[in-house]
Order: C-alpha cells, then sequence, then structure tokens
C-alpha cells in the first residue's frame, strides 16, 4: 500500500466525528433555508397584492420611457443657485443620484431633483461652458437659456395632455424670472429661480410647485458656439417621467416586514417606487460583557458559520443602488451576498402594472446552535483525537527512520568530489519511499553511465581536433620547404581547409552549448504543429530549387504544448540533414500523421542508406555514417535534434524506408499531442 494511502487512511480515523456533525450542521442549514425561502415567498405574494392594490391608477414608469428621479428629504431647500443645502452636493462627482449626458463638444449636462412633498426642486449643471448672458439692450443677440416642459397626465379619456413650458434666461447671477414660451412678456411667479456662474460650471436651481403623480418633466439648456445654436438636455419625444419613492406606500407596506429583512419595489423600468427595511433588533453582546465559555461558544459559532458557507451554494454578489436597477441587472432568487459580505435569501414578485418586487432575509440568525452542546462535542472529540495523534506521531517517526537511512546510503555511493564510487541496492517496499529508493538507484547508474559518455565524448572530440591540426601543422612544415608558387598555394589551401574544419566543430560545440541554456528562457505554448510544419516546408521548398521538398499530413488540429521556435530549429536540421545526403532533383518529403495518441513528425529524404549494425548511435556527436554532398559531415545537427526532442518530451529515431519506389532515410520524431 502506498504511503500516501496509509497516511490518508490514518486520517480518516480523525475525520470521523467532525465529519458526522458537519453532515448534520448541513442537513439543518438546508432546511433551515429551504423553510425560509418559501416563507419569504409567501411573504413576498402579500406583500406584492398590498402594493399592486395602492398603486391603481398610477401609471408606470416602463423602461422605454426616459425618467427623472426624485429623490425625497425631509426639510425644504432655499434655492440660491449655489447648491450648498443639497445632500450629496460636495460629493456630486462620486455619488449616484445624479443624472448626466454628454455633448459632442465636451460639455456635461447633469441634473438632480429632490422633493419635499409640497415642491420639486432641480438643480441643473452644465460644465465646460462659459456663459453667454442675456443682454436686454440687444435682445436679439444669441445668448444662454433654458427651456422647461411639463405635462400633466393623461385625462379621463386617455387622451395625452398638451405640454407647457417656460424659459429662463440669465442675464447675470442671482435670481432669474421664468417666463411662459407662448407669452414672453409674462413672468410665472410660482416657479422660483437662480442662477450661478461657480468656476466653469453653469449651474441653475429651480423650486416649482410638486406636479400631480404621473406627469412627464424635461428641459434643455441652450448656447451660442461657433454661430451655431448648441442644445442640451433630457429627451422632448417623450418627456421624461417624474419616478420616486412613494413615501405612502412605504409606510403602509413598512409595518408588514419581519425582522432582518428589506424590501425594493420597482417599475418596469428598474426605477425605485418603493425601499422598505426592518433591522434585525437582536444586540450583538460586547466582548467585555462575555464569558470564558461564551468567548469560546462565539468562536466556535462563527468558525461553523464559515464552513457551513463553503458548503453552501456560491452566491452571486448585488449591487444596490438608489435611484434605479436594470433590468439585466436584477439579482437572481436564491442566495446573495452584499458588498458588506453579509448573505441574503433573496426572491421576487411580480407586482400590478408590470412592476416588481424584491423581497430579501438576512442569513445571518438562521444557523443557532447552543454552546454547551458544540462544548461537549468538542470535549468528546479531543480525547480521540489526541490518541490518533499519539498514532500518528510513531508512525512519523518510523517515516523518519526510513528516510534518514536512505539519506546515509544516498552519501555512502557518493565521494566529496561528486564521483560515483558505488551502487545504491533498490528498496524492496512498495509505497513512495520504496519508489524513490528505486529511483535514487537508477539515477546514480544514469550518472555513472553519463561519466562514461563524458569521457568517451573527450575521446571523440581529440579524434576530431587532431586530424585538421595535424593538416596545419604539416602544411605550414611543408610551406617552408616549397620551392614554386604552386606548392604554396596548395598548401596554404590545404592548412585553410583544415581551419575551416576546425571552426565547423567548434561551432558546432557552441550551437549545442547555447541551445541548452535557451531551454531554461524557452516560450512554451500550445500551438498546432501542423500549420508550423506546413508553413517551415513551403519556405524550404522556396529556398532549395535542387530538390523536391514537399509537405504531406494533417493540415489542423495537430495541438501540442512546447516551443515553436525549437520544433522549427529541430525541422531545419533534419531537412539540412536531408538535403546533404539526397542528390539534385531528389525527393524530400516532411510528413505529419498521428501515433495513437501521439503526432509523428517524420522527415524522409532519398539517397544513401543507413548502415546496417553499425552499434554507434548517429544523434551522438561526431557521428556521420553517409556519405553526403557536403564535406567534412560532423554530425552535429542530429545531437542538436535529440536535445530539443528531448526537451519536449518526445523521442526520435531514424530507419532505411521505401517511399512509394523510392528508396531512402526517414528520421521520425514522436511527439505527445496536447490534445489528450
Amino acid at each position: 500500500m502506498s504511503l500516501k494511502r496509509q497516511l490518508f487512511i490514518t486520517s480518516l480515523l480523525m475525520l470521523l466525528i467532525p465529519w458526522a456533525g458537519l453532515q448534520f450542521v448541513l442537513e439543518l442549514d438546508t432546511a433551515l433555508r429551504q423553510q425560509a425561502r418559501d416563507q419569504l415567498r409567501d411573504q413576498a405574494e402579500r406583500l406584492a397584492a398590498t402594493a399592486g392594490d395602492s398603486l391603481v391608477g398610477q401609471e408606470p414608469v416602463a423602461s422605454n420611457v426616459p425618467a427623472i428621479y426624485v429623490m425625497s428629504v425631509s426639510q425644504a431647500i432655499r434655492p440660491d443657485g449655489y447648491g450648498g443645502n443639497w445632500p450629496n452636493y460636495e460629493d456630486s462627482e462620486t455619488t449616484s443620484d445624479w443624472q448626466s449626458v454628454n455633448s459632442p463638444l465636451q460639455q456635461t449636462l447633469k441634473w438632480k431633483a429632490v422633493s419635499d412633498g409640497r415642491y420639486l426642486y432641480l438643480l441643473i449643471r452644465v460644465s465646460g461652458l462659459q456663459p453667454t448672458l442675456f443682454n436686454p439692450a440687444n435682445p436679439e443677440s444669441p445668448h444662454d437659456f433654458l427651456e422647461l416642459f411639463q405635462q400633466a397626465p393623461s385625462d379621463q379619456l386617455g387622451g395625452p395632455t398638451a405640454p407647457k413650458s417656460w424659459l429662463i434666461t440669465p442675464s447675470g447671477q442671482g435670481r432669474v424670472y421664468p417666463v411662459h414660451s407662448e407669452k414672453p412678456s409674462v413672468r410665472d411667479y410660482r416657479i422660483t429661480a437662480f442662477w450661478q456662474n461657480p468656476g466653469n460650471n453653469w449651474q441653475l436651481e429651480l423650486q416649482l410647485p410638486l406636479p400631480e403623480s404621473g406627469s412627464h418633466l424635461g428641459f434643455t439648456v441652450n448656447w451660442p458656439q461657433d454661430g451655431e445654436q448648441i442644445s442640451l438636455g433630457t429627451s422632448l419625444t417623450p418627456l421624461p417621467a417624474l419616478a420616486g419613492r412613494d413615501q405612502s406606500l412605504e409606510q403602509k407596506l413598512t409595518h408588514q416586514l419581519n425582522q432582518g429583512q428589506r424590501s425594493w419595489i420597482l417599475e418596469p423600468g428598474g426605477w425605485v417606487t418603493a425601499t422598505l427595511r426592518a433591522p434585525s433588533s437582536e444586540r450583538q453582546p460586547q466582548f467585555d460583557e462575555l464569558s470564558t465559555g461564551q468567548v469560546l461558544e462565539q468562536i466556535s459559532l462563527n468558525a461553523l458559520r464559515a464552513l457551513v458557507q463553503y458548503y453552501q451554494p456560491e452566491p452571486e454578489t448585488v449591487y444596490f443602488e438608489q435611484m434605479r436597477f436594470p433590468k439585466d441587472s436584477w439579482p437572481p432568487e436564491g442566495l446573495v451576498r452584499h458588498q458588506d459580505g453579509s448573505l441574503w435569501m433573496l426572491t421576487s414578485e411580480p407586482v400590478f402594472g408590470g412592476r416588481t418586487l424584491l423581497l430579501e432575509q438576512s442569513l445571518d440568525q438562521l444557523l443557532t446552535l447552543s454552546g454547551s452542546t458544540l462544548g461537549s462535542v468538542i470535549a468528546r472529540s479531543t480525547l480521540i483525537i489526541v490518541a490518533i495523534t499519539l498514532v500518528l506521531l510513531g508512525y512519523a517517526s518510523w517515516l523518519s527512520w526510513r528516510i534518514t537511512r536512505l539519506q546515509k546510503a544516498v552519501n555512502a555511493s557518493v565521494d566529496p568530489d561528486g564521483r560515483i564510487i558505488g551502487s545504491l541496492a533498490p528498496g524492496h517496499a512498495k509505497d513512495e519511499l520504496g519508489q524513490l529508493q528505486r529511483h535514487f538507484s537508477q539515477m546514480i547508474d544514469r550518472l555513472q553511465g553519463y561519466n562514461r559518455y563524458l569521457e568517451s565524448f573527450s575521446r571523440r572530440l581529440s579524434h576530431e581536433l587532431k586530424t585538421p591540426v595535424a593538416v596545419v601543422r604539416s602544411s605550414l612544415d611543408n610551406l617552408d620547404h616549397s620551392e614554386s608558387e604552386t606548392e604554396r598555394s596548395q598548401y596554404l589551401e590545404r592548412a585553410a581547409s583544415a581551419t575551416d574544419r576546425l571552426s565547423q566543430i567548434l561551432n558546432g560545440m557552441s550551437e549545442a552549448a547555447r541551445l541548452e541554456q535557451s531551454f531554461d528562457h524557452a516560450d512554451n505554448e500550445t500551438f498546432d504543429l501542423a500549420h508550423v510544419a506546413s508553413q517551415a516546408t513551403g519556405a524550404y521548398q522556396s529556398l532549395d530549387s535542387e530538390h523536391v521538398i514537399r509537405y504531406q499530413g494533417l493540415s489542423d488540429g495537430a495541438l501540442m504544448y512546447g516551443s515553436p521556435e525549437l520544433l522549427v530549429q529541430m525541422l531545419d536540421k533534419l531537412v539540412d540533414n536531408a538535403r546533404d545526403f539526397t542528390p539534385p532533383g531528389g525527393l524530400i518529403q516532411v510528413k505529419l500523421e498521428r501515433v495513437g495518441a501521439d503526432l509523428g513528425l517524420s522527415v524522409f529524404n532519398q539517397g544513401s542508406a543507413l548502415p546496417d549494425n553499425t552499434g554507434t548511435d548517429i544523434f551522438d556527436p561526431f557521428v556521420s555514417l553517409r556519405e553526403g554532398q557536403g564535406e567534412g559531415h560532423l554530425g552535429q545537427g542530429l545531437l542538436i535534434v535529440r536535445l530539443i526532442t528531448d526537451y519536449h518530451g518526445a523521442r526520435v529515431s531514424a530507419a532505411n524506408e521505401v517511399e512509394g519506389a523510392i528508396d531512402g532515410v526517414r528520421f521520425r520524431v514522436i511527439i505527445p499531442s496536447a490534445n489528450t
């Protein structure tokens, strides 16, 4: 049995009691939430019926009708044009009770509306506008003005009423007297207006009698600019409806809420008609008032609540606005989370006129457990946990002894200079420590093989360097004794050829070393090998007119994870190797196919075959077994191919094959696919 399974089974013994308690608490929480959901839905139906009876005769604000939302204030506002006595005026850039519209010329029109039950107050501000005041001496000259529109509710026959309009033309800071649009000489003293120009703002404050329920109100600000008259304001066709909270409806419904409940009544367009709240009367005790046992009880209950919330369905976070809930942002029914992290159960119910009622119940008090009962469960669990802990300590000591023994055996197989001086016996245990010992034994064996490879590599490098060095030396010696210019040219050519050979050897070794270093910085990604191979093959054919280079196989869907640049470099080496051994006009074929769950990328070239039973790995450095067109073939390209395939967890092989009726050699790379 594996070590992981042993620890898992041992840990299960400690989890039996807490698991049973948790299951009971989760079942209790599910039952309480289901009961709360049913009760909340029944209560929402009763509240919706009461609200519908109260809203009969009031025209609903549809989603396709613009609206001006009117906030409620407890005391009257004295207009002066500055707006300092308006709620949230100083925080006008951050609060959400402003409505706004922008012009293409960088001006911004913002407004807010409030009511004290007798009057309607409007605060209108235009930012980025230098005012052009009305000149009574030249009334025809261009100037700024505001046009106000009001339309009463539909008449008894359901027909629309004619809208009224007023002009407000400031000639200076202070009070402005509105006049009727049809009768510019008649002032309307029922409307109080004050205009001010604080900074770069155009600001107007209005007080007018509170319109009837269901009325519509709109306005436009007009000013001259670059010889044109610019207009910016609310919609005029249709005029915006006046929406706001119905305080009488709120008073009628608030007493029907239970403790810890909140409710909203929304118009079809999402505007808030009523907001209701019945906070919980339960008082949270102060820390100084709690005894030690009560402190432990509160800590236990808080931990239990957090654990229950972890297993509850993931609630959706909702954001509540003061004025409007767009219909596409309404929270779903069920469990929701507020911005403060509290959990609520929410339901909705249709109300007369296409309106909607949202009702939610706090879940903070649904889970209530006795502190003494929880303490009893903890005390009984402690004795069992202590006993099991002693067993685990003994088991951990036994594991520590096995690890220490493995450490000493590994240290004894390597001397202080890093040389392998002995082998490590493979472990017979079937758990992870036994597997680790067997892996250490295999690793030491591979290190010994690698050391032997390094020794053989140095001999091969010495052999490769010995020949060109001898050629250079002999050429220089003969150069001193040569008599004719022809002989000196021959010896110089032989020396130059030998130095080129040395340069190729050193460059090949440097390329392989740089490649291994670049593995640490390679950018790996999932890409389509078919696209990379087909595009690279087309590039090879365009650069080589002496051979027939073509692509065959998958056109897409060959996904793998790795570095596309390194794969192209590997394919470059395979195709370069194929060109060296392919006669002019010969075939070089790049092929991509599926090999089981993996991908098979191969390069076939027409030409000389590999010799049989050479006993030499052609992917080692300085190995070349075929006679090609290029002189001094070093065999370093296939070494780079092996390094790249090893980096991607692939494997490479070479064999003599017949493609159609053409004899040649195929190099095949089996690459893990990312589709599995």
